[in-house]
């Protein structure tokens, strides 16, 4: 560190913090859409893929410096310092972009512009070079690097380095990037997965050159080891030299209508590329199948592989076994085949076999089966560095290394439990139907977690685990998320896909697993080099149970629908519970699912209030916190003010950062793209207010929030851009942050304590004061959601009923079906009664009426009587070959007030209806536009 003898402590305690007046959300947002777009190349990401919903790191070192840099009477200087610590200024961009100096930037829009460029943190050593005697001259520091620079910053605000904490801290995303800034952290979760991953951000990415070379020689010797039992059984290779890659199985059944045993296969491609199939060949004698690896199979062949023996039919896509023996096709539910029967409490039996602690396979008995039916081979080509690859049928020898296989298992499997080597844990049914260990016992009868792996993977991890220590435990998971009987055989790119690929536990009918010779991989990866050189600890508890003073929190909790980590890393829990590592062993090595703040409810009201108090207890009075909150359910909105009130603090800031692309985690454009970073301190004023001026306050606010954000997007249209940075979800969650903002600064409302208020139990349908300022906020923001191609002036003249119609026509436009949209939007416009304008309220698959789906007769309520109305109705006509001299004499009659709304309302409706029914209507659209036409060439006499 340097010297900071001259640094003044604490001169900075009471200066407002940059974060609280300036952030370039723009820039910001682009680029954590390219960190996000990084995918495996993301910094900390391989530690463990299977940890989703990281917020982007670039994102959490905004936050610190943010937390930490001052407001100086020069704001805009404050802004160009703050962008050259990001790595946003125009000298970093060349770096970045690996221009001259002499050469200009390029002329687009930001975030074109970094799109072929590196992230800042991919060329840390050179792209800050720069910056240091202007950060120093405007700050009055004495840095040359940012572990200076952030120490100097926290004696200037905290008279010490900054203290920057984070008690939900997942998978290390904030406490790695604050530790590789420089300050102090403490990160704390409940989940030991969590920690583990943490863990390995501080001392893998973040460890010194002599860990990462005591990390190689563990790992170097656990692979030696481990590949010398593996060859002294002989399971891994065909004696000529190919060693296996991948093995491929199925479940097979007997099938109850013929006798026959059927492999189940959803397809039978197991390469495209190279033209690889799977052959069912019927065995009379046996009554089953033998199933052959056929390479360069013609097209005709490939098409008629793509399906197997499991076909979907139905509404809700119900699984059949189908398959045709001498020309006769016999297919049955699967459901029916396991015996599937509800039982009046509403669970599912069926039956199959329970299998227990000493089962590893199925029993010969058992209804299910399973069976390898495909190994994939490779081996070095001769005179070569590269590697070749060949799919072969399963061979009576091959079958043999598969008893070698369980007979190892079969005499080893007690003792390897009693060791810890092997998991011995029940699969918890959890709370079904979000927890999908519910499908691995009703579908296929498993009750401990070891039955979810192959007894080859068995053997492996037990050997594995013999030898392992603390720096291969993270390699160890990542291996098993892609080895158990959940993990997919990916066709097309002829690899096994992650068990969390989509971050839940589905059985399935093929599978795949991986060898040990190619698993080794996973020993040998190499990770970017940040070494981290402040104090970090680690600790594993509640974020209630913090005992230590923090400055800065910054945390991303959980909330409405977040991910149960609680419950699905029992899959990675249960190989570590009774021998875990020597740096673990202080751990609780179970989900702790009991104490884990489940993200809705009251209890989750309770527990983030408690959660959040005890941090707020935690830090100075001039400390802060930052809340990331994705959320676009105001109840969750309004559930979060009382926990903010509850917990001491007042909201001083709300900044809303895109950090997701549309394919992200649910990939469905109806879902939120971004993140609201809620800044907050303690609350020291004991100002009041009346409603009625809080309700005016709101307004403005949520107003002046929402005109910067679609002004943001205005200029990405001009500047050509293809997509809007903020979808409709995404402002509507911003106007509920900035309501929050207004509702914290008071203690008391009407004279109501709202600390108390905030802390009292919520009864179920009763609507509070905060619920309603909320959905206030909601309303205003969504008078101010002007659908893309409506004018502002047709907007504010159409009714309520007419602004649902319209908007969620312009929803279904970008794919959005799903029912919770039509419902929120529903209730943010306070239309009571939108089914009458539903042609389907399914979950997945709701959408409008189209105009001839409409009665004949006009409907009830407010709609009825609209301009809209009437102009559906006329399209409902022409369509059915009505004159169009007919119809637009009644569209005339029908609306009062025809000629002053046929410029204002009626011609842009029915503009606006051409254009949206355009993919989804043809006949609509062109109807729409026929009457256009014809309404613009009238004279206004008639």
């Amino acid at each position: 560190m340097s010297s900071s003898h001259s640094i003044t402590p604490m001169a900075w305690k009471d200066r407002p913090a940059l974060i609280e007046q300036l952030f370039p959300v723009q820039k910001l947002s682009a680029e954590s859409y390219k960190e996000q777009m990084a995918g495996s190349g993301k910094t900390l990401t391989a530690l463990g893929s299977y940890w989703k919903g990281r917020k982007p790191l670039i994102l959490n070192k905004a936050c610190v410096l943010g937390c930490l840099l001052p407001v100086t009477d020069n704001p805009s200087r404050d802004l160009e310092i703050f962008e050259m610590l990001m790595g946003m200024d125009d000298t970093s961009l060349r770096k970045r972009l690996r221009l001259r100096e002499e050469h200009p930037l390029p002329e687009e829009t930001y975030s074109q512009k970094i799109g072929g460029g590196k992230r800042p943190e991919e060329i840390m050593a050179t792209v800050h070079t720069h910056i240091w005697p202007e950060v120093n001259a405007h700050l009055g520091t004495q840095a040359g690097s940012f572990p200076e620079l952030v120490e100097q910053m926290g004696i200037l605000r905290f008279g010490h380095r900054p203290r920057v904490a984070d008690t939900f801290c997942g998978s290390g995303q904030i406490p790695f990037e604050a530790a590789r800034l420089g300050c102090d952290v403490y990160a704390s979760d409940l989940n030991p997965v969590a920690c583990m991953l943490t863990w390995g951000a501080f001392n893998i990415v973040g460890g010194s050159p002599e860990s990462r070379e005591q990390m190689q020689r563990e790992q170097e010797e656990l692979v030696q080891k481990v590949q010398a039992k593996i060859d002294e059984l002989g399971i891994e290779t065909d004696g000529n030299g190919w060693k296996p890659k991948s093995f491929l199985y199925c479940i097979e059944v007997k099938c109850s209508q013929s006798g026959w045993k059927v492999p189940m296969m959803v397809t039978r491609v197991i390469n495209p590329k190279r033209k690889v199939i799977a052959i069912l060949k019927a065995n009379k004698s046996t009554k089953s199948y033998d199933i052959l690896v056929k390479s360069d199979a013609t097209q005709e062949e490939l098409a008629s592989a793509e399906s197997g023996t499991i076909v979907r039919e139905g509404r809700y896509g119900e699984a059949y076994l189908s398959h045709t023996i001498e020309g006769e096709t016999y297919k049955t539910r699967i459901s029916t085949l396991r015996g599937d029967r509800w039982l009046p409490n509403g669970k599912v039996e069926n039956d199959l076999r329970a299998w227990g602690i000493n089962d590893f396979k199925p029993r010969d008995s058992d209804l299910l089966q399973e069976r390898l039916y495909c190994i994939q081979w490779m081996r070095l080509k001769e005179n070569s560095s590269r590697t070749e690859y060949d799919y072969r049928s399963v061979t009576e020898d091959d079958i043999e290394r598969e008893k070698t296989v369980e007979a190892e298992i079969s005499s080893n499997l007690l003792q390897w439990q009693d060791l810890g080597l092997i998991p011995d844990i029940r699969i918890e049914p959890g709370e079904a139907p979000r927890y999908q260990g519910m499908d691995l016992l009703r579908s296929r009868g498993w009750h401990f977690w070891h039955h979810a792996f192959t007894p080859r993977m068995l053997l492996i991890g037990a050997l594995i685990r013999k030898e392992m220590k603390v720096y291969s435990s993270l390699a160890f998971n990542s291996l098993l998320n892609c080895n158990s009987k959940m993990s997919r055989w990916h066709a097309r790119n002829a690899c096994v896909a992650e068990t969390f690929d989509n971050q839940a536990l589905n059985t399935l009918y093929n599978y795949a697993s991986q060898s040990f010779t190619y698993s080794t991989r996973y020993f040998k990866d190499r990770y970017d080099e940040f070494p981290i050189l402040s104090n970090k600890k680690l600790e594993m508890h509640r974020s209630q149970d913090l005992n230590t003073a923090q400055d800065i929190f910054i945390t991303d909790p959980p909330y409405g629908d977040a991910v149960k980590y609680e419950e699905i890393t029992d899959f990675f829990i249960s190989w570590f519970r009774r021998n875990p590592p020597a740096e673990f062993k202080g751990w609780t090595w179970d989900s702790r699912r009991a104490l884990a703040i489940k993200g809705e409810g009251e209890e989750f009201r309770q527990q983030m209030v408690a959660a959040y108090r005890n941090m707020t207890e935690h830090m100075p009075d001039n400390g802060m916190q930052v809340i990331m909150f994705t959320h676009k359910s105001n109840s969750i909105w309004a559930d979060l003010a009382g926990i903010v009130w509850a917990s001491g603090l007042q909201v001083t800031a709300a900044w809303y950062v895109t950090t997701e692309t549309e394919s992200a985690l649910r990939g469905d454009n109806s879902n939120v793209k971004g993140t609201v970073l809620l800044v907050a301190r303690k609350r020291v004023d004991d100002e009041a207010v009346f409603r009625d001026e809080l309700v005016d306050e709101v307004s403005e606010v949520v107003a002046d929030q929402m005109t910067r954000m679609m002004g943001l997007n205005e200029n990405l249209k001009q500047q050509g851009e293809l997509d809007s940075l903020y979808a409709d979800e995404d402002l509507q969650m911003a106007s509920y942050a900035a309501a929050l903002r207004v509702l914290t600064r008071y203690r008391s409302i009407d004279g109501s304590d709202m600390t108390r208020e905030a802390e009292r139990p919520r009864v179920r349908g009763q609507k509070t004061l905060v619920d309603e300022i909320i959905e206030y906020a909601t309303q205003i923001a969504n008078e101010l959601l002007v659908p893309d191609g409506i004018a502002k002036t047709c907007w504010e003249a159409v009714s309520p009923a007419e602004r649902f119609y319209l908007r969620m026509l312009d929803q279904e436009g970008k794919g959005n079906r799903k029912l919770e949209s039509y419902i929120n939007f529903a209730r943010a416009l306070r239309v009571t009664d939108y089914a009458p304008l539903m042609a389907s309220t399914r979950a997945n698959d709701a959408r409008l009426k189209l105009a001839v789906e409409f009665g004949r007769t006009s409907l009830d309520g407010e709609f009825g009587s609209t301009p809209l109305r009437a102009i559906l109705f006329a399209l409902r006509e022409m369509q059915s070959d009505v004159d169009l001299d007919d119809v637009a004499p009644q569209l005339r009659n029908a609306i009062p007030e025809f000629f002053e709304l046929r410029q204002k309302v009626v011609l842009p409706l029915l503009e606006y209806l051409a254009r949206k029914r355009e993919g989804t209507a043809p006949d609509e659209a062109a109807a729409a536009r026929v009457l256009l036409e014809n309404l613009k060439q009238q004279r206004l006499g008639g």
